[in-house]
């Protein structure tokens, strides 16, 4: 687990979202330095507050009481351990070299590093809801109630994509705190964050919504494809209350607290929440599924307000997800949209820019149909849209998928780029999600050539050699790939399947 604060993330208008759209386009991304911070482990749906008039009760006079006691003990303390290799200097034990017993040389012991975190009881039967980070590299996991009772918890599963994990401890008539409406969230309501911040427990402070469909991404390789519309308020929230629970005045959650805009990795001013439009599906598809049914538009896109003078020419309006191009299969060209089309919404939800798209597409899964609004050179056009997974098609996704083991889309090498390349076979590397390929490092782009001495010419012999490793007719469960990137530098990848 990373037990360290990031202090210095890039605030950035993502162009493009292979997890709930598809691939990023860069070159309509516009970004600016700003510091932010992990709220890191150290490592049903509610009505909006409506205010009719000036003469409206004041801010200092809501009781937050209730709120406060529907919620609390239904936070929980999560402490994590994970061993670390120490690095220090080798050295060879003497016994070994002369009696040659077997231990060769010898490494510091490797050391245990707790961190901490918060957790949201979402069912009575022990169903837990946190952020990735917490859990993340996490060899024991114990979680401590309101009550201070005190459970071992695992993980049901994870998504670095959204930064949700699900939890699950042997107990039953546990508190719960119901689900809220995150997209009928206001800006300038009222939220309070629940957590457990420096390891206080049961913590309760107070905000408002700063702002809706917040993206704070880097547009880095680390964090291409990484789902984000946060919440932002002004709670304070600090180191700790990773996972823990943003709520309405009503009691009812609405956020999981992941992040703060920190220059010292303490609260300073704004704090960020994964909305419960996106973590609420996250976590019903990992009980369900075992992993994340993500959906796709198959549309590369940016944000208008980031578009080159050359480009605004023809856009009459200034908010949305202006599409840029189309992946290879892709539903939302199969259903007419056009590039230079600006979708404004889905399910006539409004979309004012990519985050907010991600927000929206990543509620529905492969197959579920969409109504895509766009505005196309001033007239409003409207779409209906079938949506696929990063592979081009509807079916659910096993666990055991070796796509979604690997995380990767791919398409065959055109005869220009073989000619261009020098190779006769092979398949590229066209997008990445969460999965092994992307943790090894592989790029988008790769050409993947030889992939455990077989030659690969298209996905399904990609697909048979992974299928083989994952249903046991192979000895090896390592991938030792092998493939070069289109300026022609050859690189290697060993992937453990087994881990």
């Amino acid at each position: 687990m990373n037990t360290t604060m990031k202090n210095v993330l890039s605030i950035a208008l993502v162009a493009v979202v292979s997890s709930g759209i598809t691939i990023g386009a860069n070159a309509y991304m516009n970004r600016q330095k700003s510091g932010f911070a992990l709220v890191d482990n150290q490592s049903g749906f509610n009505q909006p507050m409506r205010l009719t008039s000036y003469n409206a009760v004041a801010g200092e006079n809501t009781d937050f009481t209730m709120a406060a006691e529907r919620s609390v003990h239904a936070v929980v303390h999560i402490k994590s351990i994970s061993e670390v290799k120490m690095s220090g200097p080798q050295y060879m034990d003497p016994f070994d070299f002369f009696f040659g017993n077997g231990r060769g040389s010898q490494n510091q012991q490797p050391q245990q590093r707790v961190g901490s975190g918060s957790g949201v009881i979402i069912s009575t039967d022990g169903y837990i809801i946190t952020n990735n980070h917490v859990v993340d590299g996490s060899t024991e996991l114990e979680v401590t109630l309101n009550d201070n009772r005190k459970f071992k918890a695992k993980i049901v599963g994870s998504d670095p994509t959204t930064d949700i994990a699900l939890l699950k401890v042997d107990a039953t008539d546990l508190p719960t705190i119901p689900f809220g409406d995150s997209d009928q969230l206001k800006v300038g309501e009222w939220v309070l964050a629940v957590g457990n911040p420096f390891n206080l427990t049961s913590t309760v402070t107070a905000g408002i919504v700063s702002a809706k469909g917040r993206s704070i991404n880097d547009g880095s390789e680390e964090n291409r494809g990484k789902i984000e519309s946060f919440i932002q308020t002004d709670a304070a929230v600090n180191p700790g209350n990773s996972g823990g629970a943003l709520v309405n005045t009503k009691g009812e959650l609405v956020g999981i607290n992941t992040a703060i805009y920190s220059q010292t990795g303490n609260y300073a001013g704004y704090s960020f929440a994964v909305p419960m439009s996106i973590a609420g599906k996250v976590v019903q598809d990992l009980k369900q599924y075992g992993n994340v049914q993500r959906a796709v538009l198959g549309v590369e896109i940016g944000d208008v307000s980031a578009l080159t003078e050359e480009l605004k020419k023809d856009v009459k309006v200034t908010e949305g997800a202006y599409v840029a191009n189309f992946a290879m299969r892709s539903s939302a060209k199969e259903a007419g949209l056009e590039i230079g089309d600006v979708i404004v919404a889905v399910n006539d939800v409004t979309v004012r820019s990519t985050s907010r798209l991600q927000e929206q597409v990543n509620k529905y899964r492969p197959g579920d149909k969409v109504k895509i609004t766009v505005n196309r050179k001033g007239v409003q056009k409207v779409f209906n849209v079938e949506l696929r997974n990063m592979q081009g098609d509807t079916k659910i996704i096993d666990k055991a998928d070796p796509n979604q083991v690997l995380g990767g889309a791919y398409k065959p090498l055109s005869d220009k780029q073989k000619k261009e390349l020098g190779v006769s076979y092979g398949i590229q590397v066209t997008g990445l999600t969460s999965g092994k390929l992307k943790d090894a490092g592989v790029k988008t782009g790769y050409v993947i050539l030889v992939v455990n001495d077989t030659r690969i010419n298209s996905t399904e012999d990609l697909e048979q050699v992974v299928d083989s490793i994952l249903k046991g007719r192979s000895s090896d469960q390592v991938l030792f790939i092998k493939g070069l990137y289109p300026g022609g530098k050859t690189a290697y990848y060993a992937i453990n399947l087994g881990e």
